[in-house]
């Protein structure tokens, strides 16, 4: 049996099946979104940031600094594995960690031109050594983003940029899920991040987001456009 070989994606070595899987969405997506290249207000830049821009470039860009920041965490992760690390937790988080280097990839390739710089991270916080720091990061950095999704769905006005949205926010949701077992068995439904009174996972505006990814980002994110600028 031939053995897979990996791609490397920015020093990442990754299945060909999954290189191919993302540079594919890639391509498909540069039709999709090919009016983003048009638009390229996100080039402001505010306290030493950089602003996401507005409208629905304006939230692909959110969602792109978003992947951005937890392809960097999964990255270091399996870089640098935890003390004790189990084989299954490290297929577990290997696989999220190429999720979202997929992800980032695809917002990077669909929003082209318009797309915001690449972000410096500062994990400097986290302790990699330690699997209750790294798990929990990864808890707050998921539901972060599954919440930040949700949050800006409403606003989206092209219905192909929502169609794509929900097909990753529920691969996200799938993430949280995963990670919060892993630290509490049975807390994937949680109510810090699903409401009990009517069974809806809990939503976060930009200007709630946005201030918790920028603890983990030298280059920092604002978006005026939607109520936040860091100080």
């Amino acid at each position: 049996m031939k053995t897979e070989q990996p791609e490397t994606v920015n020093g990442v070595n990754m299945a060909r099946r999954s290189f191919l899987r993302y540079a594919g969405v890639g391509a498909v997506s540069a039709g999709v979104l090919a009016a983003a290249a048009c638009q390229k207000d996100h080039k402001i830049n505010l306290n030493n940031g950089i602003d996401i821009g507005s409208g629905d470039i304006g939230i692909l860009n959110y969602a792109y600094a978003l992947e951005q920041l937890e392809a960097a965490f999964y990255t270091q992760v399996i870089k640098t594995p935890y003390t004790g690390m189990s084989s299954k937790e490290l297929s577990y988080l290997t696989a999220i960690r190429d999720h979202e280097i997929c992800h980032r990839e695809f917002f990077k390739k669909a929003i082209g031109a318009s797309a915001i710089v690449g972000l410096t991270v500062d994990f400097s916080s986290i302790d990699f050594t330690s699997r209750a720091s790294v798990l929990g990061s990864a808890k707050a950095f998921e539901d972060t983003g599954v919440t930040a999704y949700d949050g800006v769905g409403y606003m989206i006005q092209n219905p192909a940029y929502l169609t794509l949205a929900g097909k990753i926010v529920s691969v996200e949701a799938r993430h949280a899920a995963l990670i919060s077992d892993l630290l509490i068995p049975g807390s994937f439904v949680a109510s810090d991040v699903v409401d009990p009174s009517n069974g809806l996972n809990k939503s976060a505006l930009p200007k709630d987001v946005l201030p918790i990814a920028n603890k983990y980002l030298k280059t920092k994110v604002n978006a005026a456009a939607f109520g936040y600028i860091a100080s």
